[in-house]
């Protein structure tokens, strides 16, 4: 392979001719003649037997070029780029010259931007105070003992916002029943905001065994067209109310719930936890402040082919996210409603905030000449292979080197402007 010219075609375009040796260029024919013979008819030979040179001189020379072409010139393309020192993010066209021994061709491709950020060392950003209080411990252990609660029935006192009501009610409008407003036995949540708005409240204050009717009207927006801003009445049997109760905070709620013996040695335990997750949302909260400032700063123009990249990858990433849960793509999407351009569309600026902040941090490592080693590159292979319980070499198969070398550069360079906004 030889990288003939390179010429800017505009902002992020460049067309770039190529030679792929004759040698190389016969090696694909050859290798289209073996994957196509067994298609081809010739008399006098059985199909799929017709030596090369016969199809040739029946078919043309170039009857095996189509596949030929396609089986080299991406590699001849991959290293002409980087020949010429082009990232490329995408092909916008490729034109056969000739194939008259050498194989030459014209590639016009986009490329990845050239992009500044300047004033990264002046960021600034608001931290969150990691002070963990009493209440908030209380807090905690309150969604401990709520998770450790049991319903026990109310017989001493009229049903309150919080309780569970057991009911059967039935709606009727103009006097007349209508449909889905009846049930039995239902568990309704007093306060939850379940049912239509008054429904709940005119539950509160009344006792088990008693029934009653109560008035409520729909909203406008209501599903139902004919119940829509209606009102009605309801017929309620109150069977049953219900309250959640607590177990007490003590030593031997904290045994059977942790590997604590007392309240205090607990109570220690969700305060270091409850430290290491504020401190985890403040670096969290940084990082976010950082990445958006970033994003602001940076200078360029970033070719669509970047982002609809970046989109692909992510509807790739979830695709197997759901595959990997019994579910695939086609049916996630009739289940939402949406189709292919929808999909796109919800990831679209996600996307583009991930190009830019990568860009943006290149760019900053470009600026502080942080260059990675290969046995940084190889170490970090190590690491994901242990990490992911793989093989070394499947690693190496599933991530470029190139592109890993890239992320542990904008990591660093992450890594110096946090630590400037100190």
């Amino acid at each position: 392979m030889a990288l003939k010219s390179s010429t800017l075609k505009e902002t992020n375009k460049y067309e770039l001719e190529i030679v792929v040796d004759a040698e190389t260029f016969e090696k694909s024919v050859q290798k289209s003649y073996k994957k196509n013979i067994g298609s081809v008819t010739i008399p006098g030979f059985r199909k799929g037997k017709a030596p090369r040179h016969m199809v040739e001189k029946l078919y043309g020379k170039d009857v095996f070029y189509p596949d030929a072409i396609e089986d080299c010139y991406p590699a001849a393309l991959e290293a002409a780029a980087k020949e010429a020192g082009l990232k490329i993010v995408g092909v916008e066209a490729v034109e056969e010259v000739s194939a008259e021994g050498d194989f030459v061709f014209k590639a016009v491709i986009i490329v990845e931007p050239e992009v500044k950020v300047e004033g990264y060392k002046e960021i600034e950003v608001k931290t969150k105070a990691v002070r963990v209080t009493e209440k908030m411990i209380t807090e905690e252990i309150d969604k401990v003992r709520d998770r450790n609660s049991r319903m026990i029935t109310v017989e001493d006192r009229a049903a309150q916002d919080g309780d569970t009501a057991v009911i059967d009610f039935e709606g009727f409008l103009n006097d007349v029943p209508f449909e889905g407003g009846k049930a039995e036995n239902y568990n309704l949540a007093l306060g939850s905001g379940s049912f239509i708005p008054g429904f709940e409240e005119q539950i509160i204050g009344h006792k088990a065994g008693e029934e009653f009717t109560i008035t409520v009207t729909f909203p406008e927006d209501y599903q139902a067209e004919e119940l829509k801003g209606q009102e009605t009445q309801f017929k309620i049997n109150l069977h049953e109310i219900k309250t959640k109760e607590l177990p007490e905070l003590d030593d031997e709620f904290v045994k059977d719930i942790s590997d604590k013996e007392t309240v205090d040695e607990y109570k220690k335990e969700v305060k270091e936890t409850l430290t290491k997750r504020l401190k985890e949302e403040k670096e969290a909260d940084i990082d976010r402040q950082i990445s958006d400032k970033l994003i602001e700063l940076l200078e360029g123009e970033i070719p669509e082919a970047m982002y609809d990249n970046e989109v692909n990858s992510m509807i790739r990433d979830f695709d197997a996210r759901l595959r990997s849960q019994g579910m695939d793509m086609a049916t996630y999407m009739g289940y939402m409603g949406m189709d292919v351009e929808g999909l796109k569309n919800m990831y679209r600026k996600e996307a583009e905030n991930r190009v830019k902040l990568r860009l943006a941090l290149k760019a900053v490592a470009k600026a502080e000449n942080i260059s990675v080693t290969d046995e940084e590159v190889e170490a970090e292979f190590a690491r994901l292979a242990e990490m992911y319980g793989v093989e070394l070499d499947r690693v190496k198969m599933l991530v470029d080197a190139e592109d890993q070398r890239d992320d542990i550069a904008v990591q660093r360079a992450m890594e110096i402007v946090k630590k400037a906004t100190a």
